[in-house]
């Protein structure tokens, strides 16, 4: 399927989407001229002294608080920054709206729960503030607890699966679209919009 238009309230939502992803950008910035360590898991990320200010913020668990700020509109904003993307790109590209819609929200949710799961140098103890895409990367990010990684891991694939079902135009492609979407709050936003305009 082409691209088509965003509707008016959901183009708006996108180009805010886009607006976070910048304002979280700057915020984050913010926290490496505050803080020695504004990230403990990375703590060579950091810069000298003398560029940074005399001041440092409070943190919000293990995060200084713009950075924390940073982290959510990032998660949040990422989704419509993904609507933005297809709106603009899509037109251009030769692949399907449910490739652009679904299967990349599922392979970022691959990527990014692989990444969480064997790659992030986890912070002890785990916090309810840590960032994730996802609610269920959530629940693994803010426990450890392996079971909510391959809960992400299937629901991923059930992404993976709607996009396969959505070339052949199965006639299980939209509800597999949307249960993907709806699992995959709030990274599964784009997915959702697929499914719901078919």
């Amino acid at each position: 399927m082409p691209a088509d238009p965003l509707p008016p309230r959901l183009a708006r939502a996108a180009d805010a989407g886009a607006l976070a992803l910048a304002v979280g950008t700057l915020l984050g910035l913010v926290s490496f001229l505050t803080n020695p360590v504004p990230d403990p898991s990375f703590p060579w990320a950091t810069l000298p002294a003398s560029l940074r200010l005399p001041v440092t913020q409070p943190r919000i668990e293990h995060w200084p608080v713009t950075y924390t700020l940073a982290v959510w509109l990032w998660v949040f904003g990422l989704p419509f920054a993904l609507l933005a993307a297809y709106r603009r790109f899509a037109p251009r590209a030769a692949l399907g709206s449910r490739t652009w819609l679904v299967g990349l929200p599922a392979a970022l949710m691959l990527a990014l729960t692989t990444y969480c799961r064997f790659f992030w140098p986890k912070l002890h103890p785990p916090t309810w503030n840590a960032p994730a895409y996802t609610f269920l990367c959530w629940g693994y990010c803010s426990t450890y607890v392996p079971s909510w990684s391959n809960l992400a891991y299937l629901v991923a694939g059930l992404g993976v699966v709607a996009v396969l079902l959505g070339r052949r135009d199965g006639p299980h492609s939209r509800v597999v679209a949307g249960a993907f979407g709806v699992l995959a709050l709030p990274l599964g936003l784009p997915a959702l919009y697929a499914a719901l305009r078919d």
